[in-house]
């Protein structure tokens, strides 16, 4: 944390020391004797550069500096001083420095540089990790806006990119020198590429990703609902945008911003109309589909204007500048602080109580600094208060519940939850509608998440926080959505049979009999014709859920599941069948039917509520996977309820429960399915568990690669195979084994050749990798409402 005056008189400032691979070591030691040792430590640099003028501001280092003095040198940085963010210390560097105030959202992270340097003699070693961020301003500050700080900066100005890069190149002596030919010329390239691609390449990507998806209008017959539920209806859409609005903020914090900037400006041209379609989809900058690669940069996104972010000047309305998000997806989305990593989490999760440690790790809080809010609260108050830990914290980490974090959103969706209600006729929707309400504000969602699974209604209503895939960091937090749809009776009584077989499953589970459970209670499976979705539906469409994810639930009631049928109708027909003209061989491409891949989503739901789930580690103690798999638990979870599903077909075909017509068709399904699923990318959940059963399949000889690049199932081994894959991974979660985890989908999670042979003949005929839906029951309820 920043030491208050007084502190920095009396005591030298303290920096973490690190490894030579930048891990923290947890000796902290005085700022000199870390250069004189040369020690490894972190700092901070922030850029700020001038978008109209393509231009970077430079500060003077001051006369008294001990290292570079005189010299041009960056925007502004600094040491991040030991217990200390990087984002709080580039905020702070800048305000002390150029009297610069400035939120989170203005500060990008591009890149981490190592800098290792000796100067002075050999008396001022430098290992230093830099955080490089990019501050985008519209305009050149004015440089009289400025308040420099003399201890630190002598002087300030302007001066182009490319022209500083090849100063920086010729080692010009007035320039502390960076390599640009090395680490350091990312500063150069990233900007440069940001504004060198014209409108057409841009727009011609564009069009290109967008053309993955199949638009698709989805919609379903109200005539069932009585009069009091189709009211219910239309408040439980506007509840729904509701939980949009959770979720862009869940993803990222500056997303609300980006995607209110994009709309409005959608109509301005071509490629914004391009960039507001294809942002609707993923609903972040980040493409689902392409490994979550950023399809805009800071470049493309919102402007906000600050008059009061420096000193005021007569004739300048004040600071313009991007929003910024970094390129690369955030693996914690926005449930911890930026710059926080999981070792900083796991030494404050240790600290805590045991009672507290639930919250921090529970899916329903974020996850907050107190530098964070003491920082703030000593630039609003401009006056000089302690920006210290509050006393007695040996954190600066701390939890803060959903029901508090998204407290606006929530009180406006409960209150229309509430009104909806009021209004339906089914007893079972009232019920769940209410408790939902209550526990948008009590954070208790366990009476809601048993309403929810005991729901006997024509109006089918999913909401809430469920799943983790967000959190690529632990697989933690969970993401608001909500799925609203007609309940298909016909189809509710045709898949009744899965539900009620759930513990014979459960005793016959490939897996050593001590890991299985005593008491799997039956899984209540609802069928629904979809009418509407909003949250947590980005990019790729699931075609069903199984919930609750919470274990407590899990153990005590089972789960549930809901089937989308006209999402799945829709995905066979847009998309599967084109996979299978094109990637079956063609004796079998007649066992590719909807009944076997409609069958499988079922066993595939299913599966997720059998096998480990609460379990006992070697150590004796109690635990989840999901706790002990943390970021890997997410795909190796849809890997088994995948691979299992399909050895749960073949035992209830075995049992006469299910005919044996299915005994083929469901094999050769499921490898166009492989295909399917893979195009969602291996850094989506679903795809990564695809990959590594493709894998393994093929590697085992059950799947094969003929010289035409057509595959086929090979009925004599295919079974075996699947038993022995549904093993290994049972075996792994049942002992919370993250190690072997790690190591199995190090191995057969990854880009194959016969995936990529399979890929690219789809890429060439351009099979839609999913579907975009469109709701005109909804859209025409929000259109009224206007």
């Amino acid at each position: 944390m920043a030491k208050s005056e007084t502190e920095q008189q009396n005591q030298e400032e303290h920096l973490d020391v690190l490894t030579k691979t930048g891990q923290k070591t947890g000796v902290s030691k005085p700022r000199g004797d870390v250069h004189r040792d040369g020690d490894y430590h972190r700092a901070v640099h922030v850029w700020i550069f001038s978008e109209s003028t393509q231009e970077l501001l430079l500060q003077r280092r001051a006369d008294c500096k001990d290292s570079w003095p005189r010299l041009w040198d960056i925007s502004s940085a600094g040491h991040i001083s030991a217990g200390d963010s990087s984002l709080i210390s580039a905020r702070r560097e800048l305000h002390e420095e150029l009297g610069v105030i400035l939120p989170n959202d203005a500060f990008e992270l591009i890149f981490i540089f190592l800098q290792e340097c000796v100067i002075n003699d050999g008396k001022f070693i430098n290992n230093e990790f830099n955080d490089v961020y990019l501050v985008t301003t519209i305009a050149p500050i004015p440089l009289e806006a400025f308040t420099l700080q003399e201890s630190e900066v002598s002087a300030v100005k302007y001066i182009p990119l490319e022209e500083y890069k090849n100063l920086l190149a010729k080692e010009d002596p007035e320039y502390v020198p960076y390599d640009v030919n090395g680490q350091y010329g990312k500063l150069f390239d990233i900007i440069a590429t940001r504004y060198k691609v014209n409108m057409e390449t841009r727009s011609l990507a564009l069009q290109k990703q967008l053309s993955r998806y199949a638009c698709i209008s989805l919609g379903a017959e109200l005539t069932g609902l009585t009069d009091g539920d189709k009211k219910a209806l239309s408040l439980l859409v506007k509840a729904g945008t509701i939980i949009d609005d959770i979720f862009h903020l869940q993803a990222w914090y500056s997303n609300p911003t980006l995607r209110d900037w994009l709309k409005e400006h959608a109509e301005t041209s071509h490629l914004d109309k391009l960039k507001w379609m294809y942002y609707r989809i993923n609903k972040s900058p980040w493409s689902c589909l392409d490994e979550n690669e950023s399809f805009l940069t800071t470049a493309d996104s919102a402007v906000k204007l600050l008059p009061a972010a420096t000193k005021p000047i007569t004739g300048w309305k004040g600071l313009e500048y991007r929003t910024a998000f970094p390129t690369q997806k955030p693996p914690g989305a926005n449930f911890y602080p930026p710059d926080m990593d999981k070792m900083e989490f796991e030494l404050w999760k240790d600290s805590l109580a045991e009672d507290k440690k639930q919250d921090a790790t529970g899916f329903f809080s974020v996850i907050k600094r107190h530098s964070e809010t003491n920082f703030d609260t000593f630039l609003s108050d401009s006056m000089s208060v302690s920006m210290d830990q509050h006393p007695g914290l040996a954190h600066d980490l701390y939890t803060v519940l959903y029901s508090q974090e998204y407290k606006h959103f929530l009180a406006k969706a409960a209150e229309l939850l509430h009104q909806a209600g009021d209004l339906t006729s089914s007893p079972s929707l009232k019920r769940l509608l209410h408790s939902k309400a209550n526990a948008f504000i009590s954070n208790d969602y366990y009476d809601s998440d048993i309403a929810w699974m005991e729901l006997d209604s024509k109006l089918d209503v999913t909401v809430g926080p469920y799943e983790t895939y967000e959190d690529a960091l632990f697989g933690y937090k969970a993401t608001f959505e909500a799925f609203i749809g007609v309940r298909d009776d016909k189809a509710t009584s045709q898949v009744k049979l899965f539900g009620n077989q759930l513990q014979v499953l459960e005793q016959n589970l490939p897996m050593d009999n001590m890991f299985k459970s005593q008491d799997i209670i039956a899984a209540p499976i609802r069928v629904i014709q979809l009418i509407y979705n909003s949250g947590d539906v980005k990019g790729p469409q699931t075609v069903a859920f199984n919930l609750p994810n919470d274990e407590t639930i899990v153990k005590d009631r089972g789960t549930s599941m809901v089937m989308l049928k006209n999402v799945s109708e829709a995905k066979f027909k847009h998309i599967l069948q084109p996979i299978a003209e094109v990637c079956i061989a063609k004796e079998q491409q007649d066992c590719v039917d909807f009944d076997s891949f409609f069958t499988h989503t079922i066993c595939h739901e299913c599966c997720h509520g059998i096998g480990p789930h609460s379990i006992t580690l070697p150590s004796g103690e109690k635990s989840t996977v999901r706790l002990e798999l943390q970021e890997l638990h997410s795909a190796l979870e849809e890997a088994k309820a995948d691979i299992v599903g399909l050895w749960a077909l073949k035992f209830l075909i075995g049992q006469n429960l299910l005919p044996k017509s299915l005994t083929k068709s469901m094999h050769v399904s499921f490898l166009a399915g492989c295909f399917r699923s893979v195009r969602f990318g291996l850094e989506e959940a679903h795809g990564k568990g695809q990959a590594l059963q493709f894998n393994w399949l093929f590697e085992k000889g059950a799947f094969v690669l003929h010289p035409d690049e057509t595959f086929s199932v090979n009925f004599s081994k295919v079974d075996a195979e699947v038993e022995s894959l549904s093993r290994e991974i049972l075996t792994i979660q049942a002992k919370g084994d993250k190690k072997a985890a790690k190591a199995l989908l190090d191995k057969y999670c990854k880009m194959s050749h016969p995936l990529k042979v399979a890929l690219e003949k789809l890429e060439k005929i351009q099979v839609p990798v999913d579907i975009a839906p469109t709701f005109p029951i909804a859209n025409e309820i929000l259109q009224a409402g206007k």
